[in-house]
C-alpha cells in the first residue's frame, strides 16, 4: 500500500485560492455543519461556487474538504470568506440528549462518597 501526503495540494495554487492567507476562521471546526443561504453569482471563486452547490443540504466541513480534495484549514478560509458575506450558516452540532443530561461530577461524586460512607 503506497501511503500519500495528507496536502498533495501544490503549495502555489492553495496559496492563489486562498489569497495568501494562512489564518483559518476559528468558528469551522471538522463537524460543523455548513448550510448554503444563497446562489452563486456571477464573478466568484470557483472553489466559493463548489461550496455552495454542494452545502444546498447540510454538509460537514470535512465532507467539503473531500469533495474539494483541498486541505480542511483551506477549505475553513473559503468558509469564513462565504461567511463573512452572509452566502452560508454555520451549525455546530449539538450534544447527544443522553450525554447532555447526565448530572455533574461533583454531584457524582458526592452521592458515590455517601454510598462509600454507609
Amino acid at each position: 500500500m503506497i501511503r500519500k501526503p495528507v496536502d498533495v495540494g501544490d503549495p502555489d495554487r492553495l496559496y492563489m485560492v486562498t489569497g495568501g492567507r494562512s489564518e483559518a476562521d476559528d468558528s469551522f471546526d471538522l463537524v460543523t455543519l455548513v448550510v448554503s443561504e444563497s446562489e452563486p453569482t456571477q464573478g466568484m471563486q470557483s472553489e466559493h461556487v463548489r461550496i455552495l452547490e454542494l452545502c444546498r443540504h447540510p454538509t460537514a466541513v470535512v465532507e467539503i474538504s473531500a469533495e474539494l480534495v483541498l486541505p480542511v484549514t483551506v477549505v475553513r478560509i473559503l468558509l469564513g470568506d462565504l461567511h463573512d458575506m452572509g452566502k452560508v450558516s454555520a451549525r455546530h452540532p449539538r450534544a447527544a440528549a443522553s450525554v447532555a443530561g447526565l448530572p455533574e461530577t461533583a454531584l457524582l461524586q458526592e452521592v458515590l462518597h455517601g454510598l462509600r460512607n454507609l
